[in-house]
């Protein structure tokens, strides 16, 4: 009898081999923009979305990954005013995060973009040392209170469809990368102040820490991390500097629980594959080959080694319709014939389904990894 999906995912996190390389998608972002459905940063999700789990069934789907729905809320003492709000401008809806501190004010902005179906930066938070203080002041004082309830929720749901990731954000320097700072203003920080630098990410990462060791506490089997790693942005030498310290700690308070860790990279992979494999981290998630990315399928997995799991395959520009079939359906073979060198291998996307890929280009994934990704 063939093995679920769900038994497919959890056989490959505990170092065996399934009758067959596991199969899930991220559909949602390709879902929301196909079915003009709101995605709104604003608000977070509290209850199952329904119509995507049907959507995942329909097309053979494997599931693993919510978004925008909280887990946990996020609280603030009392003199830290965290608000988010929605405003209307002349080119389209706009969000403003904004923190009041005793040290000062930041806010960061992003502007809704309809052709990409998405929130694009319209104003970085932070641009001074002070900035940076109250940022650390902010994020360092955050509690977090378990909402099991919600996750328990979307496992019923989910059932042997797939694994439900456990999400904790960002780390400290992906908040000054991703929300904050942006590359630019950040890699200049690490050269003009760094060692106020260090004493902010010391503080923000410390209180991630807390939020580790509670999610350690919940019943998801995979908790998943990540700055949106890419190896040109923190290549191996800036990493170990600034990154590694957190992730091998977080890392080790997972693996202590019995609990596996993914940690999403979906950029460059150069360098960073080879980092996370040394730091024991469980799987590489939306892991991009060539043509986007920088390594084959079979450099990566000779960058990874053979223990830590390899989960992507798909380049988002690989499902998109000017890209022929065959092409499409040469990028999954590539990615289905490195389970010859380990079975630590999951079909998946290079992040996300695309916007405006063709529907068909999802079952068809279905049917090539049923058909040639038998162990």
């Amino acid at each position: 009898m063939p093995m679920s999906e769900r038994q497919r995912i959890l056989a490959v996190y505990r170092g065996e081999t399934p009758d067959q390389v596991p199969f899930f998608l991220d559909l949602s972002h390709w879902f929301y923009q196909k079915y003009h459905i709101p995605w709104d940063l604003s608000e977070a999700h509290l209850d199952v979305e329904w119509d995507l789990l049907a959507f995942h069934r329909k097309v053979g789907a494997g599931f693993y990954i919510v978004n925008l729905c909280a887990f946990y809320d996020v609280l603030y003492p009392p003199d830290v005013i965290a608000t988010t709000t929605k405003t209307m401008t002349p080119t389209g809806p706009e969000i403003t995060w904004r923190f009041e501190t005793p040290m000062g004010v930041i806010e960061r902005k992003r502007r809704w973009e309809e052709e990409s179906y998405s929130w694009n930066i319209s104003q970085w938070g932070v641009r001074t040392e002070q900035d940076l203080r109250v940022l650390a002041y902010a994020l360092g004082r955050r509690r977090y209170l378990p909402r099991w309830e919600r996750y328990e929720a979307w496992m019923d749901a989910v059932g042997d469809q797939g694994v439900v990731y456990m999400p904790i954000g960002y780390s400290a320097m992906g908040h000054l990368l991703a929300y904050w700072m942006g590359i630019e203003q950040t890699m200049y920080a690490v050269q003009d102040m760094p060692h106020v630098m260090r004493e902010v990410i010391d503080e923000i990462n410390a209180n991630v820490l807390e939020l580790v060791d509670l999610v350690c506490q919940s019943p998801a089997e995979v908790i998943i991390m990540g700055d949106n790693f890419s190896g040109d942005i923190q290549p191996p030498h800036f990493f170990k500097k600034w990154s590694e310290p957190f992730y091998r700690e977080a890392i080790s308070r997972i693996r202590a629980a019995g609990k596996f860790s993914a940690v999403h990279i979906d950029g460059r992979l150069k360098g960073i594959l080879r980092c996370f494999a040394e730091l024991g981290a469980s799987c590489a998630d939306a892991v991009t080959p060539a043509p986007m990315g920088d390594l084959t399928p079979e450099q990566c997995r000779q960058e990874a080694g053979p223990d830590l799991i390899l989960s992507g395959g798909v380049p988002p520009n690989v499902w998109l319709p000017e890209v022929s079939d065959e092409e499409f359906r040469q990028a999954v073979l590539r990615w289905l014939d490195i389970r010859r060198h380990s079975p630590r291998l999951i079909a998946n996307a290079g992040d996300q389904v695309s916007p405006g890929a063709p529907e068909y280009r999802i079952t068809m994934m279905r049917e090539l990894v049923d058909r040639y990704g038998r162990y």
